[in-house]
């Protein structure tokens, strides 16, 4: 495995200096973020494919110092019902378009959410039991079915047509797709160019095993993001995981997102890596940094300090 980095932490750096960071930081990869929820203005698909000249300068200078492009991304909700599921489902497929011209083969986005009824204006996470109400079997249904189906054969054909050979789904909240079991939902219709990219941030505070979760995954994993969060446990076991508060107001909230290592040590990130590659993954891990506990700058070094003692080789 090798480490890379989610460019968006860097967002406030020009491009230039964002690689320089990335070969002073040792990592070998960038997961160039774009698109959809990102403000990294790094990589902007639609930028790059109206201006090839500017591509090519890009990609020379990352050639230059030694790094690759581990993926690109475009986190997004193109099942939004709204202006907004419009706006990222065009920048998911400039992404995968740029990916194709440049030989990326894999995407990391994430499922969407849809409404729950034709006519619903909000995205809907149907989270609570599908037997009651009457009327959930048929949101369940129509999310699926009606929405995220037809959509997701739409981008395996586009990939198809492009060269892209991986999308790589994060099990974030408030999508379809934010576990194994719902991947898999999504995964037997559409094919297995469909995979996860297992995020054992988002798994610890929904109260799962991302240990576990990679071998109910297997060859499913199609990329791995190093990120941690620690249960706080005076306030959770008070009040439960589903937290409402600002990422940022970290002293009251039931769970953070911390920098790797400081919600688990690393021996046990060391058995997550094992894990992982036993299951025939072995490729990027890359760095996502959400650290509210302290700086950026804290939060990027430890975790790839952690990192680099724990990714299996």
């Amino acid at each position: 495995m090798k480490l890379s980095i989610c460019t968006d932490v860097m967002g406030n750096l020009s491009f230039t200096e964002m690689l320089d960071k990335c070969v002073a930081l040792g990592v070998e990869g960038l997961e160039m973020t774009g698109g959809g929820w990102s403000k990294g203005p790094h990589f902007r698909a639609d930028e790059l494919l109206a201006d090839k000249g500017l591509l090519k300068k890009k990609l020379g200078e990352i050639e230059a110092r030694g790094l690759e492009i581990a993926a690109l991304n475009c986190s997004a909700n193109p099942l939004d019902p709204g202006a907004m599921g419009e706006r990222h489902l065009k920048e998911m497929e400039q992404t995968i378009r740029l990916a194709g011209e440049i030989g990326v083969k894999k995407i990391v986005t994430m499922s969407g959410l849809p409404a729950a009824a034709p006519g619903d204006s909000v995205p809907n996470w149907l989270v609570y039991t599908k037997s009651w109400p009457d009327e959930m079997p048929e949101r369940d249904r129509y999310q699926w079915e009606d929405c995220a189906f037809p959509l997701w054969h739409r981008l395996v054909k586009l990939a198809n047509e492009v060269g892209v050979e991986k999308y790589a789904l994060e099990n974030f909240s408030a999508m379809l797709v934010w576990n194994p079991e719902t991947l898999f939902r999504l995964r037997d219709e559409v094919g297995p160019k469909v995979g996860l990219n297992l995020d054992p941030s988002h798994l610890f505070w929904k109260g799962a095993c991302p240990i576990a979760a990679a071998r109910a995954l297997g060859n499913a994993i199609h990329h791995v993001h190093g990120k941690d969060t620690r249960i706080e446990r005076s306030l959770a076991d008070v009040n439960g995981l589903l937290e409402l508060k600002e990422v940022t107001d970290v002293a009251n909230r039931a769970w953070n997102y911390v920098a790797v290592g400081a919600g688990h040590d690393l021996q046990w990130w060391k058995e997550f890596f094992s894990v992982v590659r036993m299951q025939g993954y072995n490729d990027w891990v890359s760095l996502e940094m959400e650290d509210f506990t302290m700086s950026t700058e804290a939060g990027i070094q430890s975790s790839i300090d952690a990192l680099q003692q724990t990714i299996s080789k």
